[in-house]
Parts: C-alpha cells; sequence; structure tokens
C-alpha cells in the first residue's frame, strides 16, 4: 500500500500548498525566525555541555571568587547614623 512512501511529485504538491496557504511574504519571515531558534537553541544546547564538563577533567575544584560578608543589624544602624538629619529627611519624603 505504502510501498513507495514520498516521491518527488508529492514533495511538490506539498511545497504548492505550504506557498499558497502561507503566501510568498510570511515564508521568508517564518524561515528567518526558524533559523535564529536553531542558532539560539544551538548555542544554548552548547554551553550547558561545557557548564556540565569540568575544565580540570576530574575533580571539581572549589571557586576562587571569595564569599561575601554578611550584614549584619550593627552594620545597618551604624550606617544609618552616619548620615546627615537632613539627608533622613530628604530619605523620609
Amino acid at each position: 500500500m505504502l510501498r513507495n512512501g514520498l516521491e518527488p511529485w508529492h514533495l511538490i504538491v506539498v511545497a504548492i500548498v505550504v506557498i499558497v496557504l502561507f503566501g510568498s511574504k510570511k515564508l521568508p519571515e517564518a524561515a528567518r525566525g526558524l533559523g535564529k531558534s536553531m542558532r539560539i537553541l544551538k548555542s544554548e544546547a552548547k554551553a550547558m555541555k561545557t557548564d556540565d564538563v569540568p575544565a580540570t577533567g576530574g575533580t571539581p575544584t572549589s571557586s576562587t571568587v571569595p564569599a561575601p560578608e554578611a550584614i549584619t543589624p550593627s552594620d545597618v544602624v551604624a550606617s544609618n547614623e552616619a548620615t546627615t538629619p537632613q539627608q533622613a529627611a530628604t530619605t523620609a519624603k
């Protein structure tokens, strides 16, 4: 029944139907959008692969970025006392 699945004339008929349905103006825009989407997908997949693979090969390394310092309530009170009454009045408005 489906011995010769898709023959060249099947593809021509499908192409004609697509052109008639979507028009010649929308097809280049759709192809451009599809191309941009494929480029974004490819770059994101590549970024995910490079993120998963450690740089040194085997053992994960610790981060060289120091941890941020914690802000304590005394730091907040000290910074509020450092402001002048005029600055405090303008920030209260």
